[in-house]
């Protein structure tokens, strides 16, 4: 975008109502773009890309250490099970939302 055209930028939108897991999905979605809210939401109204080209070597990796931790939680015999299935929720979910 060049200087000339954010300077045109002079028109406002309304704020929108939504439920409080609503506007957390929607700035989770907008901070994952490294984008602001008002950002996300105006490119994704318009039909452009609201997200960053992501590596498929990242999401791969993630995989990786995913099933890596996945084994070890499986050898733990119980030790630690609490946190080994935390973090393995967690890096599921990194890469759900960085692969869609």
């Amino acid at each position: 975008m060049s200087a000339t055209e954010t300077r045109r930028r002079t028109g406002r939108l309304l704020p929108i109502r939504c439920l409080p897991e609503e506007e957390a999905a929607v700035r989770e979605k907008a901070a994952d773009g490294a984008m602001s809210v008002g950002s996300f939401m105006l490119r994704a109204a318009l039909g452009r890309q609201t997200r960053t080209h992501i590596d498929n070597h990242i999401v791969d990796e993630l995989r990786r250490l995913g099933a890596q931790q996945k084994e070890l939680f499986r050898q733990g015999g119980g030790v630690l099970q609490q946190e080994y299935a935390t973090l393995l929720a967690e890096i599921t979910r990194a890469i759900v939302r960085m692969a869609s």
